[in-house]
């Protein structure tokens, strides 16, 4: 699976300045942690974000947001959002930020 390097870049400067923000080659793109838990990833299928179980309604409702689905069943918690919504600025921050609010309620690992 092809990288999307726009993606990633728009990603890595949103969240640069955060605290305790490591990155690495991850599930055929690039992802990014808090503190070692999963926050969100950048592939050429869209961005990945994890929003936790029960956080996600609100996302799924944006268009250009889906449920994450790999190997055929849904990944509950985790959305996957098309260039619609992760090349809007605001919804993209506001994606990040949700992300942010839940994994950053995660132990660290």
């Amino acid at each position: 699976m092809a990288r999307d390097k726009g993606l990633e870049e728009v990603v890595f400067e949103d969240l640069r300045s955060m605290p305790e923000i490591t990155n690495k080659a991850m599930f055929g793109g690039w992802a990014w942690l808090l503190r070692g838990n999963l926050l969100c990833g950048a592939r050429d299928d869209g961005m990945l974000v994890r929003l936790g179980k029960g956080n996600d309604a609100w996302a799924v409702a944006v268009p250009g947001v889906e449920p994450m689905i790999s190997r055929g069943k849904q990944m509950h918690g985790w959305i996957r959002a098309d260039e619609r919504a992760y090349g809007d600025d605001q919804m993209r921050q506001k994606l990040i930020g949700a992300a942010l609010q839940f994994v950053g309620s995660l132990p660290k690992k």
